[in-house]
């Protein structure tokens, strides 16, 4: 997930686009994505998301309609989107966007199990912070 290796292609155009609530993205080696806002923010790497190992992972539900309201690089290597649901810890590095552009439809398939099998659907409220949605820390 950190560093970059060499051999990581680079993007050579990131577009936001608003109104279809996709990040374009061109790399290096040719491949081209299409990342819906919903799925970078469900696989955000901040801790808020990832949790802090595995298996503590937190489920994002109601981000169907979330937004990038802004687009910051962060060195060389990766971009710090800013969601309209005000989350904005998450640090897309090249790679990880790459990943999530190959993996796309299998990361689908695998929110959409992992909503199954919590009972939830896409669009569920997510629940509110500070009641059981840390339960690990306790």
């Amino acid at each position: 997930m950190a560093g970059l290796n060499k051999n990581t292609p680079t993007p050579t155009a990131l577009t936001v686009h608003q109104q279809s609530r996709m990040l374009e993205i061109d790399f290096s080696d040719g491949a081209a994505f299409k990342l819906p806002f919903e799925l970078l923010r469900v696989y955000s790497p901040s801790a808020e998301v990832q949790g802090h190992g595995p298996g503590q992972e937190v489920l994002q539900t109601g981000k169907r309609d979330v937004e990038i309201v802004s687009l910051e690089p962060v060195g060389n290597y990766a971009v710090q989107p800013t969601f309209s649901d005000g989350h904005s810890s998450g640090l897309f590095a090249w790679d990880y966007l790459y990943h999530l552009g190959v993996e796309q439809d299998g990361l689908w398939r695998a929110y959409e199990a992992r909503l199954a099998a919590a009972g939830m659907n896409r669009d569920a409220a997510m629940p509110e912070a500070g009641g059981s949605a840390c339960g690990h820390h306790h």
